[in-house]
């Protein structure tokens, strides 16, 4: 066995905050050799990123760091900023969860790989351009050239991805760290996206260092397995073994955490709660002085379904499908063509009072809680702020029906006056839910509510959703990429593709026996991310 490129030894992290130190991580050890993938893998706040940045000092000065990290036999804690700053991104590169706040919204795709190129290797002009040509084919990007000029919100989330990966492969790095680099990703981008990982880090021989909290995704790539729970690894062995004969109860609890079981099943005599008919929503492009539309962006094309009372219906398909758009149309958020009934009322005419009276009924989830509250508000007036909107029991005080509804979801009521940065990631998609259930609607759309959370949050979330709707009677149209929360919630999916309902029918029939190509590929891409 050859010797590690990046070795740790006993790393202990604290941050220093009113004169007190919060230990975040406690005397990790682990190794990384060339050609091998190490995964660390635990919930959110467990130290998998502290431990990752702290390999190069990119924890800023509140940071205490003791231990050993060592590349190449090289000491980095305590080095030189002089030797930091040459291993960081030429020697040790990174990779992020989300892109769009990696990349330089200001600048071109060409620019940002030429900075790294100029910095690291003083790589410029032609050469440079040569350089970025061949990362940019190497990574996957379809005709590289055309997108060169490109700015980041220019590129789907994969090609995002993609030039990330391109520019932490620049200066050839021995060791490579992807921080959750597939989370926001689809599906078959997601298995697109590792795929590439395997590829360059066995042509390149990188160590590949990967964090996630995704086990299906560790079970498909990694070599080794480091389990990290409040900032210890638990348990850290080859990857078989960890599968097969898990020993810690963490690991066990983790292994364990799959959304799974059924919807309960729908009465026969449910009410239709909502239905469309041929519904279609195209965007004007215009061009020229007198803004003349020239053509369309045809984000959804005739697409028909129904949904009823105690019923989900699971929209899924990649990025750009049309699946938001759908139901931004169906809540009367943007224009429509085609037929949208509520409780057998057609809503094509209505007026924004009309709508404005029915918006109670109808309520969104979205997927990052932490950016749809208000950060100057606390969780009751939060969940509360409806109530005044739709004069929901004026008679009552409104703290009193934040203390039950905020019980309803697995809050503590004692919290309702927190603001939401002290709430967890499952706590803050809790006090969402809240808001929505707050005014017992009989519609809610669910935007990808699990996707940004641990594994053991996603489950329960699933079935706190399952139990609301089971409570109230709730329609849900659920929206998301992943595919195995989808099956759990779902009575009904709809799959689309770049605007298409491609298959619409029983959840069970979709899943078992698809009938589109593209519904196969998508339950391939999710089949080969949880296999090894």
């Amino acid at each position: 066995m050859t010797a590690p490129i990046l070795d740790v030894k006993d790393l202990k992290v604290g941050f220093q905050q009113d004169g007190a130190v919060t230990a975040a991580v406690k005397g990790v050890s682990f190794s990384v050799s060339r050609g091998e993938t190490v995964a660390l893998v635990g919930e959110s706040g467990s130290g998998k990123s502290v431990s990752a940045l702290s390999t190069v000092g990119l924890l800023g000065d509140s940071a205490q760091i003791s231990g050993s990290v060592t590349y190449d036999g090289q000491q980095m804690i305590g080095a030189s900023r002089k030797l930091l700053q040459k291993v960081r991104g030429n020697d040790i590169s990174f990779i992020f969860q989300e892109p769009m706040t990696s990349l330089n919204p200001l600048h071109t795709i060409e620019k940002q790989l030429g900075e790294s190129l100029a910095l690291h290797q003083g790589v410029i002009g032609d050469d440079a351009r040569r350089r970025i040509l061949d990362l940019l084919d190497k990574v996957g990007i379809v005709d590289a050239e055309s997108r060169l000029r490109a700015y980041p919100h220019e590129l789907s989330g994969g090609q995002r991805q993609r030039v990330m990966i391109a520019m932490a492969l620049a200066n050839k790095p021995d060791v490579l760290i992807a921080d959750e680099p597939t989370t926001a990703l689809d599906v078959t981008i997601q298995a697109q996206i590792l795929d590439l990982l395997a590829d360059l880090k066995a042509s390149e021989n990188m160590g590949l260092l990967f964090i996630t909290h995704d086990l299906g995704i560790v079970r498909r790539i990694a070599d080794k397995v480091c389990v990290m729970e409040h900032g210890v690894i638990v348990e850290q062995g080859p990857t078989v073994e960890i599968f097969d004969a898990p020993k810690h109860p963490y690991t066990q609890k983790l292994l364990s955490a799959e959304p799974s079981g059924r919807p309960t099943a729908v009465p026969e005599a449910a009410d239709v709660v909502v239905e469309t008919e041929k519904l279609r929503i195209w965007f004007p492009i215009k061009q020229g002085f007198l803004r003349k539309t020239v053509a369309h962006v045809k984000a959804v094309n005739e697409a028909s379904l129904s949904v009823r009372a105690g019923e989900t219906l699971g929209i899924v398909g990649e990025s750009g499908s049309g699946k938001t758009t759908l139901a931004l149309a169906i809540m009367k958020l943007i224009s429509s063509d085609g037929r949208i009934a509520y409780m057998g009322q057609d809503l094509n005419g209505w007026s924004t009072k009309d709508l404005r009276d029915l918006r109670k009924d109808m309520q969104i989830v979205f997927q990052d809680p932490f950016g749809s509250l208000s950060p100057r508000m606390t969780c009751a007036q939060i969940i509360a702020e409806g109530l005044g909107v739709h004069k929901v029991d004026p008679g009552r005080d409104p703290r009193d029906l934040v203390r039950e509804v905020m019980t309803e979801v697995g809050l503590d009521p004692e919290t309702m006056d927190r603001y939401p940065h002290e709430f967890s990631g499952g706590q803050r998609q809790r006090i969402a839910i809240a808001r929505a259930m707050v005014l017992r609607p009989k519609l809610v759309v669910l935007d990808e509510p699990t996707s940004a959370l641990d594994m053991t949050v996603q489950v329960q979330i699933v079935d706190l959703l399952r139990n609301l709707q089971k409570k109230y009677g709730l329609a849900y149209l659920f929206i998301s990429h992943d595919l195995a929360v989808v099956r759990a919630m779902s009575h009904k999916v709809m799959v689309m593709k770049r605007g298409d309902v491609v298959e619409y029918g029983d959840a069970d029939a979709v899943f078992d026996a698809p009938k589109s190509d593209y519904t196969a590929e998508l339950l391939a891409s999710i089949t080969a991310t949880n296999v090894s």
